[in-house]
């Protein structure tokens, strides 16, 4: 990963073992820049949330060094980090008033009544919740109580603020207003963040960069539009969003584009990432948004496929083809409002640029 000068984190040469024999991070190395929203983005068990626990100081480094603000942090406890610390689960004292709860770490800090009234105050407009500083944690919303989570982090001036997993008790809405209230808030503040999640929508749409994590490693580090439109390998491009799958042999390299016989033989054109010479096996990836069904006769790949299923989601239909060998491949149809004179069992031709399908990894 490349250095960051004067970074807010590092971690150089990061290891994680609970057991003594298996790593659960493997010699992670990671700059954040000051004011960054840096989002650790991964399924169970890939690394992300030791990641945050270690930075925490909630779990000792097996290996390795952390670095805030250039200082090294592994022997600091965790209450003389100075960051701030969101969970899922909110924390929050259900005897204190909601008031109480965010001068709770003024407190700690030994900071006069008068300097704590005054920052409690501001941090409850921050998250809009001015008129609710006398009441209990359990007389809010779940929406409410994340909210004040989020003040409680904010209310002393941290520099850094780490969050795992804060949305995933809300339910869908709440959790999509809250994105982008926490997105506003740490523009605002330009205070630094961690953010841990197993949630690719999160992770795009609140991010500066986005760490995908797999098997303790960072398989990209990239902003959220270069995780999407260009993914390094198939895991990164299978975890963001949807993708559509193609196995073949590359039969030519010409500069960015190589030609691919599929397993089916169909030749394809495909943007080179992760090819590197004639006769290698590799996956193609497409994005189902990437395929034209209306008029696909003018793309450099134009396939024909047999329609299996029509799905109606309102702004899109969703159609299901077998194309190429592929019986599960994913068209997204663009709702114009026009009715579609198209069923399942009919086949249809469709295509494709050559560089919105990108030959990844090698495989055997």
């Amino acid at each position: 990963m490349s250095s960051i000068k004067g970074a807010a984190v590092r971690f150089e040469k990061v290891q994680k073992s609970y057991d003594g024999e298996n790593l659960v991070v493997k010699d992670l190395n990671l700059d954040i820049a000051p004011g960054e929203f840096l989002t650790m983005l991964g399924p169970s068990g890939s690394g992300k949330t030791t990641c945050l626990m270690m930075l925490a100081g909630f779990e000792p480094a097996t290996h390795g060094e952390i670095f805030l603000n250039d200082k090294p942090i592994n022997n600091v406890p965790p209450y003389k980090r100075g960051i701030g610390m969101v969970f899922q689960n909110y924390a929050l004292f259900p005897h204190m008033s909601v008031a109480e709860n965010l001068a709770f770490p003024l407190q700690i800090r030994k900071m006069n009544k008068a300097d704590q009234e005054a920052k409690v105050k501001r941090a409850l407009e921050m998250v809009e919740l001015g008129a609710f500083g006398n009441r209990r944690p359990a007389q809010l919303s779940g929406g409410q109580q994340q909210r004040v989570a989020v003040a409680r982090a904010l209310v002393f001036d941290p520099e850094l603020v780490l969050m795992d997993e804060p949305l995933g008790a809300l339910d869908k809405q709440l959790r999509e207003q809250m994105q982008y209230e926490i997105k506003h808030i740490h523009e605002n503040l330009g205070v630094s963040v961690v953010y841990v999640t197993h949630d690719q929508t999160e992770a795009l749409t609140m991010s500066d960069r986005v760490a995908v994590f797999e098997d303790g490693r960072i398989q990209q580090l990239s902003p959220p539009n270069v995780l999407y439109e260009s993914p390094k390998n198939s895991f990164v491009a299978q975890f963001i969003g949807e993708n559509n799958k193609l196995s073949g042999t590359v039969t030519a390299i010409n500069g960015d584009v190589c030609e691919v016989k599929l397993d089916d033989g169909t030749m394809l054109k495909a943007e080179v990432v992760n090819v590197s010479k004639v006769g290698e096996r590799t996956l193609i990836s497409l994005r189902p948004e990437r395929v034209e069904f209306d008029d696909p006769s003018k793309q450099e790949n134009v396939v024909e496929g047999k329609i299996l299923e029509i799905l109606y989601l309102g702004d899109h239909l969703r159609v299901v083809m077998s194309v190429c060998g592929n019986p599960e491949f994913i068209v997204k149809v663009r709702n114009r409002g026009q009715t579609r004179p198209m069923k399942a069992g009919e086949t249809h031709k469709i295509g494709w640029a050559a560089h919105d399908c990108k030959a990844l990894d090698s495989v055997q």
